[in-house]
């Protein structure tokens, strides 16, 4: 019975590979790993958030407004990693971008903590950090697209079918936050929070 039933299953199996099983497979695979490269750099993103605080901490303890919303952010971009999902990724992503303009706004009025060495290092790897998820959005947008593309042709689209294969969501960046957060330390805008006077940490 073993082997009829293994008999059955063969021209099936052949059937599948024909119709681009084993494509959509590695196509699909291909997209997961891309995806997982935007957790890696949007955590060490995260990661980075901390150190950063810290160190403002040491010269502006009195913006405290500032990083709560910057822990928030945080969280916020934790949470969505869990997730995996790439839309609240790249929502969160870009929330805790405005905050952290803000938090980096809030240098202006600190000239030590402009010239302090680990807010400068801090800030250069957040400008890598965020150069490699764009560069990992780029990978994962090609990896859905060629996905997505494959298993609309038939005659995959009934193998996709069959085997509920559905096409992927892309990582879709809010407008300007694919740029690191910067500041202008030449010219300070009016309005801009935190006037008091430079403290040492």
């Amino acid at each position: 019975m073993r082997l009829r039933t293994g008999l059955w299953l063969f021209p099936v199996i052949l059937g599948l590979g024909g119709c681009g099983y084993n494509q959509i497979q590695k196509k699909d695979e291909q997209a997961a790993q891309a995806k997982q490269q935007i957790s890696v750099q949007l955590q060490r993103r995260a990661d980075l958030v901390p150190n950063l605080v810290n160190t403002v901490k040491g010269y502006a303890q009195h913006e405290e407004a500032v990083f709560t919303q910057v822990a928030q952010a945080r969280a916020g971009l934790a949470g969505a990693i869990q997730t995996g999902d790439p839309t609240q990724m790249a929502t969160a992503n870009a929330q805790l971008t405005g905050a952290l303009g803000r938090l980096i706004a809030v240098a202006e009025a600190y000239p030590q903590l402009k010239a302090d060495q680990t807010f400068l290092r801090l800030q250069d790897e957040l400008a890598g950090t965020e150069n490699r998820i764009a560069t990992a959005r780029q990978d994962y947008n090609q990896a859905v697209n060629d996905y997505n593309a494959y298993i609309r042709q038939f005659p995959q689209t009934i193998t996709a079918k069959v085997t509920g294969a559905k096409p992927r969501t892309y990582y879709e960046a809010a407008p300007g936050s694919e740029t690191a957060p910067t500041v202008d330390f030449g010219t300070r805008p009016s309005g801009t929070a935190g006037t008091a006077a430079p403290k040492t940490p």
